[in-house]
């Protein structure tokens, strides 16, 4: 068997437990992979490039919840605007400039993350927390973006064994993420979600206060 089934319910009664969501990350894997686990409940479902994500959407059931996790270039926004359910990297103002536009021609706001850099590895992308928090304010207090809704935070920890570096990563985003819901204009919104978590670490980002964990080799095996 393709998937984990095992792994797949034992992860789901952690998130249940944590009050938080499991996108399971389907990257370079099958319709058939995606299928076995649509089959047995799980509909929110992770894409890493636009073209295998364009495909998918076509092919797969309608009520799929698809999330764009990669990086996303500006001029790929158009493709998969009109049905994905959340953009998890927005990690400049440029690209965030372009879903505004992209999401006025819709007639929709458009929901994304902001990615924040918070590991050692220079070549992570993502806001430092000064850009973040002034983003933020521009969206909720200025009033900017308007066709985009700003759902909450997404930050990646460095790719270590080091378990304390990986905590104190999280600890950092958790505390960007508190600052953000002091800011006026946010209590009424749907900025909620704080994203971070991997097959790797997700247990950490949990006990950090993770909302919504990104998991793909735990349940798919490894890349193709």
């Amino acid at each position: 068997m393709s998937v984990n089934v095992e792994a797949y319910r034992s992860l789901m009664n952690l998130t249940a437990s944590s009050n938080a969501l499991l996108v399971a990350v389907s990257k370079t894997k099958p319709n058939e992979d995606v299928s076995e686990l649509y089959n047995i409940g799980q509909r929110d479902f992770g894409e890493n490039y636009v073209q295998e994500l364009l495909k998918k959407h076509e092919q797969l059931p309608q009520d799929i919840r698809w999330h764009f996790i990669g990086h996303l270039q500006s001029n790929k926004v158009k493709q998969i605007a009109p049905f994905v359910h959340l953009i998890h990297g927005v990690d400049s103002i440029k690209l965030l400039q372009e879903i505004d536009k992209v999401g006025a021609k819709l007639q929709k706001k458009i929901n994304c993350l902001l990615q924040v850099h918070i590991a050692k590895e220079e070549t992570k992308f993502g806001f430092d927390k000064a850009e973040v928090i002034d983003t933020a304010n521009s969206y909720f207090v200025e009033g900017k973006y308007a066709n985009v809704q700003i759902c909450g935070l997404m930050g990646m920890a460095s790719f270590t064994n080091d378990e304390k570096q990986i905590q104190t990563e999280f600890h950092d985003l958790k505390s960007i993420f508190t600052e953000i819901n002091k800011i006026e204009g946010v209590i009424n919104s749907n900025f909620n979600v704080l994203s971070m978590g991997m097959s790797n670490d997700y247990k950490i980002a949990l006990e950090s206060g993770s909302t919504l964990i990104r998991i793909g080799s735990m349940l798919f095996g490894t890349r193709n």
